[in-house]
């Protein structure tokens, strides 16, 4: 196939905003990676205490992030119309309502965090301590909690930033938040440089610390650049956001709030489901999914590039233009996502043997892997579908096609397979995914009809 001059172009400036964003996810999901494996080469309890500690934890993450998606919205058209205040104000949006969600978390972690990890651990043949699991997961979230205001100021400039065009600074002070992260594991982990080995406490450590890290660097470069991004003049005078702006946020972005949460308790859900095959299972499942994510970001990266560019065409007006774009975006994202796919098959047996558990983990991890390579292409075309339907701020429909059909048909799924049959996790993963053919039929069909062309900002 001979590619035009304009598709060129166009793939150009798809990848100027995609590769950086892969780069510093990649980097972030490669230290998890080996952090993953540390604490992993530390026994089945540790890993398994960490795995779903992070797990819980994931549901605060896809809060954050949907509630700063619905503001990001605004963001990426307002600049796309050159308004710094209206950026300003989606920005200082971003940041009140990061904080009260993390404040609600880190209320419901302290007090409920024991019984969510508990949840998790269940009696198997398996021979697995599930008091030491708990015991670690226990350790490992009490320190974690410490990060999350870190965490929500690194997705609020980042985030911004990105929208604004600037994504080579988040994705340099990601680079470096990881070899922070990455240096401190292998010191705090097994005590080396005269530190004492610390375990998984020791793992919490470094990944608080390379999160504070990197919000500095974001932070200050910010700051520093008032030339280039004119919305951080006077960024701090007043929290307040007129109320008008406020409302339609609030409309739009409630429900991407709500998506979120519904779609990461349901991915926790179907993951406790896996987990009532025991101990093993929890750590096979850790391990695919492990190397699942860095993989991932890379269709990750071009729905984010999707919801900028298009954010970008539709604040213009240009409507057809959008529509052309998607289309051959969401095509180049599941071609490349093929041979992402083919590339993890390669090392799917080669990767749990890094870990120091089970050979039943090892072997359910190898399948998993595979699993998740063949359907990654289907995963690379829901992601692109929903990012094409959230940029013209459908959300309620972004809403039925993403969080709703989490829990309305993976959850179910997931829960009739683990508890009314014996079939192993493998099985109910397939199962699990088989249902996102759902997904795919009423994505096509909305993107094809073209709900999303609307401009939103005036």
């Amino acid at each position: 196939m001979i590619l035009s001059e304009k598709d060129k172009n166009l793939f150009k400036s798809v990848l100027m905003i995609a590769l950086p964003i892969m780069v510093q996810n990649g980097f972030t999901n490669f230290v998890n990676l080996l952090d993953n494996i540390m604490v992993g080469r530390l026994g089945t309890e540790p890993m398994s205490g960490v795995a779903i500690v992070n797990e819980i934890l994931f549901v605060y993450n896809l809060c954050i992030f949907g509630g700063l998606s619905g503001a990001g919205i605004f963001t990426a058209q307002y600049f796309g119309k050159q308004d710094d205040e209206g950026v300003a104000n989606t920005f200082r949006f971003k940041i009140v309502l990061g904080f009260i969600i993390t404040v609600l978390a880190f209320v419901i972690f302290s007090v409920f965090g024991e019984t969510l990890i508990s949840y998790y651990l269940n009696e198997s043949n398996d021979g697995g301590d599930l008091v030491a699991a708990l015991s670690y997961g226990k350790s490992y979230l009490s320190v974690m909690l410490i990060g999350l205001p870190g965490f929500v100021l690194v997705q609020t400039y980042a985030s911004t930033l990105r929208e604004c065009g600037q994504t080579m600074v988040p994705m340099k002070a990601g680079v470096t938040a990881v070899i922070v992260n990455l240096v401190l594991n292998y010191v705090l982990i097994y005590g080396k440089l005269g530190f004492p080995a610390l375990g998984v406490t020791g793992a919490a450590i470094a990944t608080v610390i390379s999160r504070y890290v990197e919000a500095m660097i974001v932070i200050v470069w910010t700051h520093r650049h008032t030339e280039s991004h004119g919305f951080v003049k006077g960024l701090y005078r007043t929290l307040r956001v007129p109320a008008s702006l406020v409302s339609i946020i609030l409309k739009k972005g409630l429900i991407l709030l709500l998506n979120e949460a519904m779609w990461s308790m349901g991915v926790t859900l179907v993951t406790q489901c896996y987990s009532m095959r025991g101990l093993n299972a929890v750590a096979g499942v850790n391990i695919a999914n492990t190397l699942n994510n860095l993989f991932k970001v890379v269709f990750l990266a071009f729905g984010t590039s999707v919801g900028i560019m298009m954010g970008r065409l539709l604040g213009a007006g240009r409507l057809e233009e959008a529509r052309e774009t998607d289309r051959k975006i969401m095509m180049f994202s599941v071609v490349i996502s093929s041979f992402v796919g083919l590339l993890m098959i390669s090392i799917s047996w080669l990767f749990p043997r890094l870990y120091n558990t089970s050979d039943s983990a090892r072997s359910l991890a190898t399948s998993l892997i595979i699993a998740y390579a063949v359907f990654m292409p289907m995963d690379a075309y829901k992601n692109a579908t929903y990012f094409t339907l959230r940029s013209g701020g459908r959300t309620f429909i972004t809403f039925l096609f993403d969080g709703f059909s989490e829990i309305s048909v993976n959850f179910p799924i997931a829960f009739i397979l683990s508890r009314f049959t014996s079939i192993g996790v493998l099985w109910i993963f397939i199962g699990v995914h088989l249902g996102g053919l759902i997904k795919v039929i009423v994505g096509t069909i909305l993107v094809r009809k073209g709900v999303w062309l609307r401009t939103l900002v005036e």
